[in-house]
Formats: C-alpha cells, structure tokens, sequence
C-alpha cells in the first residue's frame, strides 16, 4: 500500500460549493485521483480550542457557521460517519508527543471540514476524524501536532489541514467601496506572500514557514489572525523525509482569496 500524501486544502468561501471556479473543478476531480482512504483526519480552521482536540462522535451533524449566504448551502447534509476508534487513535499519539489532548463527544461537521470534503469525497462514505487548531498556541505547536500524526498516512489514513492560503475577509471589499467580483485580480501583497510560501514548500523549509509572521511578506496582511495558516503546519508535520510539498492546485477568487493546494510526502 502506498503512503498517502498528507494535504493542505484552501476551502475558501463556502461559495465553492455553488460557483463553477478552477479551485471547485480541482477538488471535485481529486478525490478520485487520490483514491480512497479508510478513514480522514482533518484539522480545520473553524474548529478552535484552547488545547489540542480530538472529535469521537460516531455520527456528527452539521454546523451552518456562516451569515448570509445562498439557503442552498444551509440544506447541504455530509453524512459521513465519525470513526471513534480513529480518534482514539489520534489522541493517543497526541498524548504520547506531550500535547495532552482532550477528547469531543459531540461535535458537527464546520464548513471547513464539509465543504471541501462534499467535494473530494461526495458520497460521504469515509469515516471522518476533526481535530481542532489552538491559535493561542501558534504555528511551532500546529508542526508538532502534525509530527505527532505523520504514521497515519502509513495506515491508509488521510490527514488533511483545511484553512486558506491568504485569508483576510475585510479585503473582499474594494477599494471603490463595493464588493470584490469572484473573478477580480490578485492584488501584488496577495501574490507575493503566496508565492513566498509556496516556495518554502516546495523546498520543505518547515521553520521559515512557522515564523512566517516575522518572514513572509504581507503576512499580517494576508492573515490578521492565524487560524485559517495554522492547517498548513499541520500538513507538513505529517510529511516524513524533507517535508518539501508539491503545489497541486493554485488559483485565486475575489482577488484576495489563494485557493492553492499542496501535497506533501
């Protein structure tokens, strides 16, 4: 059996799920090239705590955490099972790296976790795993908690971080007042930090990635808090060898949203 590649997912706005965009035609189509894991460990940007996480529901529902949006979004339903035995899997290895985690009885899917996965996985037949990000905490720890979990991939299981390459929402408005247009250009402060860290990982820089506050350009810019760039340090923890990740999507909407993709081995 083939070791499966760790992911980072952009998941954007929940919009992806209703909009024909390069980054919707990308995850539709990669579940199928990725092939079919038996189960899905996915750290998302929406799911915050103070300390590491681990989701043992059997059967979670679903969270609606978004305002406004089309009333088609609200009727999704992802029914893919929980997988109890995995997280108590995923916890322990957790605990066995010193990052003492606790465990969730009752939690429903975010849109970071059903979104991309109603895309990657439409028929919702693989048992999903959340686990939660610690912002307090910062990106050296999201890397640990990554390390923690690198033998997952081994075991068939799929460790994705789901947040979002740049990720700043008051910038979706334009300079002239209005809203951006899903098809608007990507401003120079996007693209650069986007290329910046597509270039660190490329070359598995996993320390200049976890300080990319202080190193990437537009940084606080791109990302007035961490959450949605932690994901990112939890995939490349999971990688074995350099840590080096392949871009396998890029693409941007609204301008200022990356919607790039990377795997890592």
């Amino acid at each position: 059996m083939s070791r499966l590649p760790p992911l980072f997912i952009s998941h954007g706005s929940p919009m992806l799920l209703l909009q024909n965009t390069a980054a919707r035609a990308f995850l539709g189509s990669y579940g199928a090239q990725l092939g079919k894991p038996d189960a899905i460990v996915i750290a998302s940007a929406h799911f915050e705590t103070e300390r590491p996480s681990v989701v043992t529901d059997p059967a979670p529902g679903m969270i609606y955490d978004m305002h406004g949006f089309p009333k088609e979004l609200y009727q999704v339903q992802y029914r893919a099972p929980g997988a109890p035995a995995v997280a108590q899997r995923v916890a322990r290895l957790l605990g066995d790296a010193g990052l003492a985690p606790d465990l969730v009885a009752e939690r429903g899917y975010d849109h970071g976790t059903w979104v991309p996965l109603s895309l990657l996985y439409p028929d919702a037949d693989i048992p999903v795993v959340q686990i939660a990000v610690q912002p307090d905490m910062g990106p050296a720890h999201h890397l640990r908690m990554g390390e923690a979990l690198s033998s997952l991939a081994d075991e068939n299981i799929l460790v994705i971080g789901s947040g979002s390459l740049t990720h700043n929402l008051h910038e979706l408005r334009a300079p002239d007042g209005g809203r951006r247009a899903l098809a608007d250009a990507e401003p120079a402060w996007v693209k650069e930090f986007a290329d910046w860290v597509g270039d660190r990982i490329a070359a598995g820089d996993a320390e200049a990635l976890a300080d990319y506050r202080a190193r990437a350009p537009h940084a606080v810019r791109n990302h007035p808090t961490d959450e949605h760039y932690l994901p990112v340090l939890v995939a490349i923890g999971a990688a074995k060898g350099n840590r080096a990740g392949a871009c396998i999507h890029s693409s941007h909407e609204y301008g200022v949203l990356r919607m790039d993709a990377f795997a890592f081995q």
